[in-house]
């Protein structure tokens, strides 16, 4: 035997197994290395995890036999490993963790190999003793003798090993590949869902007629302001359609509906940036202003009204729009819901009864 051969081996081996093992070339690569020809692993071999009766008989007269218990841990996922296993009697399970498949081993199967021709190697599973049974143990520092026993026979038995480890890492980069789909396809699912989610909050929010902030989401846009400290500076204006039941006996539902989308376009083009027009339902409408005085929030009261009154004034048949009548007061963070709403709709039916198409002011009382 020459004299070189065995480490020859060794280093090929280190070299293929640390560096990853990504193709059958490899495999090629070190049978160019070792001296003599060598019998092909068939199709059945590559993936085979038992020595074969000569394999066997090598291993034996190197490795020590040694007793397992059942539910013995022979080691741990990630534990740094310089031992290879085979099976001498009984059997083991591996279990590589996650949603991979258990294995469990028979007689003559040998697992734990990289241990033995890297060293050093992370273990991939929890191994565990099924039930009594012995191990034949092979050290890293006893790859030297079994290569100078019978070095074809070793290199046999590596290149069966390697591609065993490249079928098994072919086979997780395909359930990688497959999980990294199903993930995929789980976050379009759920990134689906939540805009539908998201769809389905904004349509319990907005009136379906106008598209303004129905009563509800007005209702929770307060809230959220209260919370965030964002009610400073604020007048309310309760905003509503004068004559409007005349309006839908005479044409019908479908220009009362159009009359109030009209309110609705007048009051989203009063409203600033940091304003809140809604409608409550029906023909009444309000509107959250941002103002730092009464006389703020009557320039944004007598603009709405202004403007629908001009646009009434154009006569269009059937009518687009009606005049309005609004009750106006300025709010206090503190203050509640109710007692804004009281003091506008105060002041809105002072307008309606001295003949709606006018604003009417309401002051908050004092201490407020």
């Amino acid at each position: 035997m020459q004299p070189h051969l065995s480490a020859r081996i060794r280093r090929s081996a280190r070299r293929m197994l640390s560096s990853g093992l990504t193709g059958a070339g490899r495999v090629a690569d070190m049978s160019a290395e070792v001296a003599g020809p060598l019998p092909a692993p068939t199709q059945g071999d590559a993936g085979a995890a038992a020595l074969t009766a000569v394999e066997y008989a090598l291993f034996a007269q190197v490795g020590r036999l040694r007793a397992m218990e059942p539910g013995e841990r022979l080691f741990r996922r990630g534990d740094l490993g310089t031992t290879m296993y085979v099976i001498a009697q009984g059997e083991v399970e591996l279990d590589f963790g996650d949603d991979l498949v258990t294995k469990r081993l028979g007689q003559h199967e040998f697992f734990g190999e990289l241990g033995l021709l890297i060293g050093d190697h992370a273990r991939s599973a929890d191994a565990t003793a099924v039930g009594h049974g012995l191990l034949l143990e092979l050290r890293k520092d006893e790859f030297e003798p079994l290569a100078q026993r019978d070095p074809a026979l070793l290199a046999h038995f590596l290149r069966r090993a390697i591609m065993r480890v490249v079928l098994n890492e072919h086979t997780l980069i395909g359930r990688l590949r497959r999980r990294n789909i199903d993930l995929q396809t789980a976050l379009d699912t759920l990134r689906a869902t939540t805009h539908r989610l998201n769809q389905t909050e904004a349509l319990t929010r907005t009136d379906e007629l106008t598209g303004l902030a129905n009563r509800r989401g007005f209702q929770l846009a307060l809230e959220e302001r209260r919370h965030n400290a964002a009610l400073g500076h604020r007048g309310l204006l309760l905003v509503d359609c004068d004559n409007f039941k005349a309006i839908n006996d005479a044409h019908g539902h479908l220009v009362g509906d159009r009359v109030l989308q009209g309110v609705a376009s007048i009051l989203r083009s009063a409203a600033g940036l940091d304003d809140l027009p809604c409608r409550l339902g029906g023909d009444e409408f309000c509107m959250l202003v941002h103002a730092e005085s009464p006389a703020d929030l009557l320039r944004v009261a007598n603009f709405i009204v202004g403007t629908a009154h001009a646009l009434d004034e154009l006569r269009m048949s059937p009518p687009q729009i009606a005049r309005l009548s609004i009750g106006a007061t300025l709010i206090t963070p503190a203050g509640r819901w109710d007692d804004w709403y009281g003091r506008a709709d105060a002041a809105l039916y002072r307008a309606k009864r001295a003949g709606g198409d006018r604003v009417e002011w309401q002051d908050a009382p004092d201490g407020e």
